[in-house]
């Protein structure tokens, strides 16, 4: 096996991409450096909020990365050179240009900056996020169009841990210096992603045992979940030694390691074996769905009557997939986009009040750490799991994902009645049950947008969706959560104690996530003909 061919392909493409997710989750560690950037600057909680609010709406608001993608990426396997990289590279400048200038300002290298400049750099470096997970993800749902659910879960879910990832980089080689922590994260992930960018690229060729080393790339991102897991909990109940630290910190990139051997054993299969064959247009119908003709009254992805589905399924032209502009006009976005401002929106709303949560129903410090700690697990555990849960439910019975989508924010919802409840050890129960089907959510919908929409545009109609999350938030974080805790402290001199500050808001939220679940359930009757009639395709085709 030649180095170039090992270089250039699709299993290398998707390990590289899982290691630039693994230090790009920066926006998931704001409470490491928080506090110093509170000090240093002179602000009040107000003005650190506001800060904050920047940082959630450059880590979500990834429209232009979609744009950019879908401008410089070819679809042509044979020209993919021309195009993730550029994405990844507009990223990196991004993130230095952010995080740089946050370091100088808490280092004192540079005077006290205005708000409005430390908020514009603070949303440079979140929205720099959204770059390298544009070009990971679809990338990798181009290049494993047939198992679209798994890769989303694989990265998402790296994503998902890289808060704890970079949490340990913290704790091992910082000293603690929120200052250093911030000079690591402007150098560190860009020298990583200038690196590794150049061979993240579209490899559209079908091998065999692609399932088998998914399956691989999967049992070792739980492994690294599970590790994480139980580093977190001894590191928070007892006072580790630096040498213990280096030794688990070591471990850990060892287990990071590890998925290149996967890769290479992937390539000496396929190098063995015949070539893998290009995967044509025609080959994915669940991935591009066919339009019907535009004289007919129906969204082509709406598919109302038999005879229309089994027409448009067994059309053999190459499917045109819709832009953003299309998406948006149909009902099945705004049902989709709906349905995240119920989940995603409840989701972040609860992780941001984690704190005030724990303290308000007595929790002590180290448990509410603790919480705040374990949810980067909870919410790999969601993307990984729904994403390759769906992949097994669609391939194994044929069931339309947004059924999975559905049936998770139903579980939310009793997750926030569990908070709601505020009996013993409930947030224990809660952030779990929440974590999981929040970190879902960012798994399952952007494989249904390919699936429904077209892979062409997917890095675009995905993050316009993703706005959901920020919107959502913002409305349950600070007109639901916010008001009424303030209501409720006004009596405490500020600070709320006792079940009563949060109750009324955590059944506000058990509402509209089980709203969610209705629009998720109207989203699968609409689709559900179109997903069984694609399998029988895909079936039809492999036989």
């Amino acid at each position: 096996m030649e180095a170039s061919n090992f270089m250039h392909n699709k299993w290398t493409a998707t390990v590289l991409g899982i290691w630039i997710q693994c230090i790009c989750g920066a926006s998931y560690t704001f409470s490491i450096y928080s506090s110093a950037l509170k000090s240093t600057q002179s602000y009040d909680q107000s003005t650190l909020d506001t800060v904050s609010v920047f940082k959630d709406i450059g880590a979500n608001a990834g429209i232009i990365s979609g744009f950019l993608y879908s401008a410089v990426t070819p679809l042509n396997p044979r020209r993919a050179f021309a195009g993730p990289w550029m994405v990844h590279a507009a990223g990196a400048i991004q993130w230095f240009l952010g995080y740089i200038f946050i370091w100088a300002a808490v280092s004192g290298v540079i005077d006290r900056p205005p708000v409005p400049a430390m908020c514009f750099f603070m949303f440079l470096a979140a929205h720099a996020q959204t770059f390298f997970n544009t070009a990971n993800v679809v990338t990798g749902v181009h290049n494993f169009a047939n198992y679209s659910g798994t890769i989303v879960g694989i990265m998402k879910g790296y994503l998902g841990l890289s808060g704890a990832l970079l949490i340990q980089v913290y704790n091992t080689t910082c000293n603690a210096d929120p200052s250093n922590f911030l000079l690591m994260l402007a150098v560190l992930p860009t020298v990583l992603s200038i690196m590794f960018m150049w061979f993240v690229r579209i490899d559209k060729t079908e091998s065999k045992n692609e399932m088998k080393h998914l399956n691989s790339l999967s049992a070792l991102a739980v492994i690294v979940a599970f590790y994480l897991m139980v580093v977190i909990i001894l590191n928070n109940a007892f006072s580790l030694s630096s040498w213990t630290r280096y030794f688990t910190f070591s471990i850990l990139l060892i287990l990071l390691a590890a998925p290149l051997g996967i890769a290479i054993n992937a390539q000496k299969e396929d190098f063995r074996g015949s070539p893998p064959s290009l995967i044509t247009e025609e080959s994915h119908v669940v991935n591009k769905p066919e339009p019907i003709d535009a004289e007919d009254s129906v969204e082509y992805h709406e598919l109302p009557r038999e005879e229309d589905q089994i027409m448009v399924v067994s059309n053999s032209r190459a499917p045109q997939p819709m832009n953003v502009l299309e998406a948006i006009r149909t009902i099945n976005f705004w049902l989709l986009f709906l349905a995240m401002v119920c989940g995603m929106g409840s989701g972040l709303a609860t992780i941001n009040n984690m704190s005030q949560l724990g303290q308000s129903l007595g929790y002590t410090a180290t448990e509410t750490k603790t919480f705040v700690s374990l949810w980067s697990i909870w919410n790999f555990l969601g993307r990984f799991g729904a994403g390759y849960t769906s992949d097994f439910l669609f391939h194994t019975y044929g069931w339309a994902r947004p059924l999975l989508m559905a049936i998770t924010l139903l579980i939310m919802s009793g997750g926030h009645i569990v908070i709601a409840s505020g009996f013993s050890g409930n947030l224990y129960v809660g952030s779990i049950l929440v974590g999981i089907c929040y970190g879902s959510q960012w798994s399952l919908m952007p494989t249904i947008t390919s699936e429904i929409f077209g892979l062409e545009h997917m890095g675009t109609i995905f993050n316009t969706i993703a706005i959901a999350s920020p919107l959502g938030s913002y409305i349950f974080s600070v007109r639901v959560i916010g008001y009424i805790y303030d209501r409720e402290a006004a009596g405490e001199h500020g600070a709320c104690s006792g079940t009563h500050c949060f109750v009324v808001s955590f059944l506000v939220m058990a509402i509209v996530a089980f709203l969610g679940f209705l629009v998720a359930a109207a989203l699968f009757f609409r689709t559900r003909r179109f997903y069984r009639l694609a399998l029988q395709r895909r079936v039809e085709c492999l036989s």
